[in-house]
């Protein structure tokens, strides 16, 4: 018989997330502060509570996937939070994104409590989340990554499983530090293109084709030739990665030199356009310095959930 969970967080990811749970046959129990996110779960299975405590005291287990380690611990910690309603001998399975520090401090806060924690943040995209093809990195015990791993695979494509507590955060980082620079390096590249004389599609076409190509330029830079940058992920929360990296790099006597200029042309993103703009928006920056957008036929306004990487 497979394990029940609890689902606190349902936004752009967990949302898609905690429906793949439903869509695998998972039971399911949400809770969330808007009623119209939990809405849309209640109507593909799922069940819903008044609190995280109620949620994670009828499902056993928990999954969170939150906007801040602040917003982590609140839900974890607080009255009515998943400690005052986990059984002892029951998982947290953290996705949000924290820092090592915080990850392996709220999960020492668990232990306290007689609940194991994995964390399992995500990376891929939103897109991905939807199409249940993302990819876990998880921290923690190996056989309690074993135990909940049908849950996982059922969010999730791929699942590596890098240590203990604190080692997925630290990837997890790490991945996004290279996702922010290779956009803010995509965005660069398709401007000498555009400033050169070249045709933006073929362009585009050619980088994929090339030593030169990531998976943020296949991805991202279809939105900022559509011109609707909606990627599902805003400047502030590219800047809270971007800060657990240089913490990260002075923590470990590591000179992040790209990750610091990248992070200071966020502030910049953040500056121009707000905190809740999407994070592709970072390129809008160089289209209004030179006074011209990238646009071509062709593209997406949103990214196909079909989409594989």
């Amino acid at each position: 018989m497979s394990e029940s969970y609890a689902f606190i967080g349902l936004g752009h990811l967990g949302g898609n997330l905690a429906a793949s749970l439903v869509r695998n046959g998972f039971a399911v129990t949400v809770f969330d502060r808007d009623p119209a996110a939990v809405e849309r779960l209640v109507a593909l299975g799922a069940t819903s509570a008044n609190s995280p405590a109620e949620a994670s005291a009828q499902a056993g287990n928990a999954v969170t996937c939150l906007p801040s380690p602040k917003v982590s611990e609140a839900v974890l910690a607080d009255p009515g939070g998943l400690l005052a309603g986990l059984p002892k001998g029951g998982t947290w399975i953290e996705m949000s994104t924290n820092g090592r520090d915080e990850i392996v401090r709220l999960a020492a806060l668990a232990s306290a409590k007689g609940v194991e924690t994995l964390e399992c943040p995500v990376t891929g995209g939103v897109h991905l989340a939807a199409a249940g093809k993302i990819t876990a990195l998880v921290g923690g015990d190996a056989a309690l990554y074993e135990h909940h791993r049908a849950a996982i695979e059922a969010m999730c494509a791929r699942s590596f499983l890098m240590g203990p507590v604190g080692s997925a955060a630290v990837i997890k980082v790490i991945t996004n530090m290279l996702a922010f620079i290779h956009l803010v390096a995509a965005g660069e590249a398709l401007m000498l293109a555009k400033q050169g004389g070249l045709d933006l599609a073929q362009s585009y076409h050619a980088i994929v084709a090339s030593s030169g190509n990531s998976f943020v330029h296949e991805t991202e830079s279809q939105l900022v030739l559509n011109g609707s940058y909606d990627i599902g992920f805003t400047m502030d929360l590219a800047l809270k990665d971007l800060g657990f990296a240089l913490g990260m790099g002075r923590d470990f006597g590591v000179p992040l030199k790209l990750a610091s200029r990248v992070n200071a042309i966020f502030e910049q993103g953040k500056q121009a356009y707000g905190g809740g703009a999407w994070s592709t928006q970072i390129v809008k920056l160089l289209e209004d310095a030179v006074g011209t957008d990238l646009r071509a036929a062709g593209f997406p306004a949103k990214l196909a959930m079909s989409k594989t990487n």
